[in-house]
């Protein structure tokens, strides 16, 4: 689901801005959704677009490889959609997916990025009993 040596990558190169950086893909991702799932009930394949490729491409900056093809399948198919006039009917399992996807990301994110985990992984309880919070 999530690509970690990405999100350490992305975590690394961000330094400090870190933190900051991935509330701005909670942020956005929040809206991201809500206008997915907007598009959808008004039946609009143009509206999907622009709000699946944002959460597409910044999910793909964080290693939420699921999220990111899931997105890029709802963007991809609502451009089609557009070309041949056709309404988004047919995504609606695949939005409805991507509400989990996206909170199950985050908690994913918020697990990793929590200071207190890499504690735990590097306390004497952890290499004593091999415990692990992965």
């Amino acid at each position: 689901m999530i690509d970690w040596k990405v999100f350490s990558e992305t975590r690394s190169m961000l330094g400090d801005n870190f933190a900051r950086i991935l509330g701005y893909f909670r942020e956005d991702g929040i809206k991201s959704v809500a206008a997915i799932e907007s598009a959808l009930r008004e039946n609009s394949s143009a509206k999907l677009v622009i709000p699946a490729h944002t959460l597409k491409s910044e999910a793909w900056q964080f290693g939420a490889v699921k999220l990111g093809l899931l997105a890029e399948n709802i963007e991809m198919t609502a451009r089609h959609f557009v070309e041949i006039q056709q309404t988004p009917e047919e995504l609606l399992s695949d939005v409805v997916k991507l509400r989990e996807l996206f909170e199950t990301s985050l908690a994913a994110f918020d697990a990793e990025a929590n200071p207190l985990v890499s504690r735990q992984q590097n306390s004497p309880r952890t290499a004593i009993f091999g415990l692990s919070s992965h």
